[in-house]
């Protein structure tokens, strides 16, 4: 009864437009009221302690981080580099884009903020090179999803708290697995330009120009080697690289590239402030949201149902792939994640599944969902950027999701993928 009260008024809230974070907290207070031995305070705890958490710190710096680098510069001299060296192949302003995606992932945290940065400047620039506005729109969306799966990113760091997981060992597993994903675009990419027509640069670029670029860009290149380098030497912790990376981001954008002042970092660090506080909220009462569940014993009743009806790893595994890909068309990444895990890492765990893995194969399903309609988060952003017509773009994205379904696939079924760095 309870839990059918739990979930029935999350969904009927978020039916009604509220927003993910308080009808988590609603459909809780509903739960709560309906159990004798708990009152109120059991809310007001979770939102506490979910909160006091010096893991979470990092979300909201990495934010901020990303935002800073986006509108500082750093962007723009990625993909510079990024053409100088890919630009000449077939459908190389599109390799270009991914490549930017990739480097753009590896600093910012955040999938939206890969696809602003990026789509703003590559877009325009596709079109007008004669690629269809919707492909590039589609191509924007789907490779800033790459921004939750390389490290640092803003999703592993709420996944690896939920789960009780090592952050570093998170990020470490998530190298990989992104470059996977990337190469599979890359390689989608290619293909479909060859069909229709979409050429690379008339003129390879020398390797003078290469050096220049890259020289124009070396401390923008540096910024991951120095915060993922900082992590996995034990120098600093990934919330300690997080204010690296917000003072890398200020000192280069005011100071070495001039393209901030102090009424753009106000602007900043406001914009910041508003989308974390949506974060926090969602995190802070799903504490409570799980507390209830674990105590409703849901998560090893449903568990147990499942290894009931099927005792083959690779049918389990598939049919929870397809619940996560079905959730992420239209709940939240984060609510997701901190709904979903404490029910799911059980069954895989006692499939054998190590954790990380689990964390990593649910990230990219759940980075799959940033593009798939009703909701997708960066499907709406290269929407908006792009000036493309939702509709359009939807069908366009089928392609690249077709693509990243056969990256997913090989990330599930091939562990070593992404434990072979955190084992080593």
């Amino acid at each position: 009864m309870t839990t059918s009260l739990l979930f029935g008024s999350f969904a009927l809230l978020l039916v009604i437009g509220v927003p993910v974070g308080i009808a988590l907290a609603g459909a809780s207070m509903v739960a709560i009221f309906s159990l004798p031995f708990l009152n109120i305070e059991f809310l007001v705890q979770g939102l506490v302690t979910g909160l006091d958490s010096f893991p979470l710190l990092a979300v909201v710096l990495f934010t901020l981080a990303g935002n800073l680098m986006s509108q500082g510069g750093i962007s723009d001299r990625l993909l510079k580099v990024a053409e100088v060296f890919f630009g000449h192949f077939t459908g190389g302003l599109g390799i270009v884009a991914i490549v930017a995606c990739m480097f753009f992932a590896s600093i910012s945290g955040t999938g939206s903020a890969t696809v602003a940065a990026i789509g703003l400047t590559m877009i325009p620039s596709m079109v007008k090179r004669g690629y269809d506005r919707s492909f590039s729109g589609a191509l924007i969306a789907s490779s800033g999803g790459i921004g939750v799966i390389i490290p640092p990113s803003v999703v592993m760091i709420v996944y690896a708290i939920t789960a009780e997981v090592s952050v570093t060992k998170m990020f470490m597993a998530g190298i990989l697995p992104g470059l996977v994903v990337g190469f599979v675009l890359i390689g989608y990419c290619v293909v479909v330009s060859h069909f229709r027509g979409y050429k690379g640069n008339e003129k390879k670029a020398s390797w003078n120009e290469r050096f220049l670029a890259l020289k124009e860009a070396f401390w923008s290149l540096m910024l991951p080697v120095i915060i993922l380098g900082g992590i996995y030497s034990g120098l600093f912790t990934p919330t300690e690289s997080a204010v690296v990376g917000v003072l890398y981001g200020l000192f280069f954008g005011v100071v070495v590239y001039k393209e901030l002042d102090l009424k753009k970092v106000v602007k900043i660090v406001l914009e910041s402030s508003l989308l974390v506080g949506a974060v926090l909220v969602i995190v802070g009462a799903s504490v409570t949201f799980g507390r209830i569940l674990t105590l409703e014993r849901v998560p090893t009743e449903i568990a147990q149902f499942i290894l009931t009806l099927t005792e083959n790893k690779i049918l389990i595994l598939l049919c929870i792939n397809i619940l996560l890909l079905i959730v992420g068309t239209f709940m939240e990444t984060l609510a997701a994640i901190v709904i979903l895990t404490p029910i799911l890492l059980p069954i895989t765990t006692a499939l054998g599944m190590d954790p990380i893995h689990f964390g990593i194969v649910m990230i990219v399903n759940l980075a799959i969902g940033f593009v798939t309609p009703p909701l997708g988060a960066n499907l709406f952003m290269a929407s908006q950027i792009g000036n493309i017509p939702i509709e359009k773009l939807s069908k366009s994205i089928m392609g690249w999701i077709g693509a990243m379904l056969i990256a997913l696939l090989l990330i599930t079924f091939i562990p070593a993928i992404s434990m072979t760095l955190p084992n080593l």
